[in-house]
This record gives structure tokens, sequence and C-alpha cells, in this order.
């Protein structure tokens, strides 16, 4: 039984599932849930709303990741479990693969993909990578 296990959580119902799953299934464990701020989402902001979006774009990342965070204390404390939630920036597969190793992570438990649209392409392919490269069981929720 894994003692701590990583939760990529994003807000998404896939990752709201995937946490619900790593709480009944791991019920001992130390639970942590991560959301990765990718800067190129700022590329993308930028092209569609120009210079003033650029200067926002990691504060309004900073306060969707909290609002992410507050999310998944939802739906820890709906099942009266604690969890401590991490916000990291850079690539997301890589960011989560990185997190879990510095952290000695036995598990990774995320969503099949996020949202709709181009990032339920992007983060979709995030689940297949970090499934790929891990070098432990990592459980993806459909």
């Amino acid at each position: 039984m894994p003692e701590r296990v990583l939760v990529a959580f994003d807000g998404s119902p896939l990752s709201e599932r995937a946490l619900t799953y790593a709480i009944e299934t791991f019920p001992g464990a130390s639970l942590t849930t991560i959301y990765v701020i990718n800067p190129y989402d700022s590329v993308l902001d930028v092209e569609s709303g120009g210079l003033p979006v650029a200067e926002d774009w990691y504060d309004d990342a900073k306060n969707r990741a909290a609002s992410i965070h507050s999310r998944a204390r939802d739906v820890a404390g709906a099942h009266d479990v604690d969890l401590d939630s991490v916000t990291e920036v850079g690539k997301p597969a890589r960011t989560i693969l990185d997190y879990a190793r510095e952290h000695d992570v036995d598990q990774i438990v995320m969503g099949s993909h996020g949202r709709s649209g181009l990032d339920r392409t992007l983060l979709g392919s995030v689940a297949e990578t970090v499934t790929r490269r891990a070098r432990f069981p990592v459980t993806v929720v459909g």
C-alpha cells in the first residue's frame, strides 16, 4: 500500500474522480494534489488578448491555482481527509514526474484528460506521458 500519493488535480470532473479514487483506495496514505501552471498558456493568452493579458497572466494563473486547490480541499473534506496541495510551474508531465521523484511519491493518480477542446488534447497527452515515463505506479481514472 502506498504511503505517499500524488494526485494531478486541475479542477476538471475527471481530476475530482481521480482524487476521490485516491481517497477511497489509499485511506492511510499521505495525499498531495499538484496543479501545474504551464507557461505555454501565457503565449496563448497573449495571442488572444494582447499585451495587457501578458502582464497579468501569472497572477491570474496563481489565482486559478488557489481556486483549484480550494476545490480539492472541498472534495477531501467531504471525505474527512486532509491533504497537501502544491502549485508548480513548468511543462505539466515533466513537472509532475519531477515532483514525484523529488518527494518520494509511491503512486500517482490522475484523470485520463482534463478540460475540453484543445486543453483536453494537451492534458490527455500529459496522462500518457506520465504513464509512460514514471518509474512507479500510475493510476489513470477515466
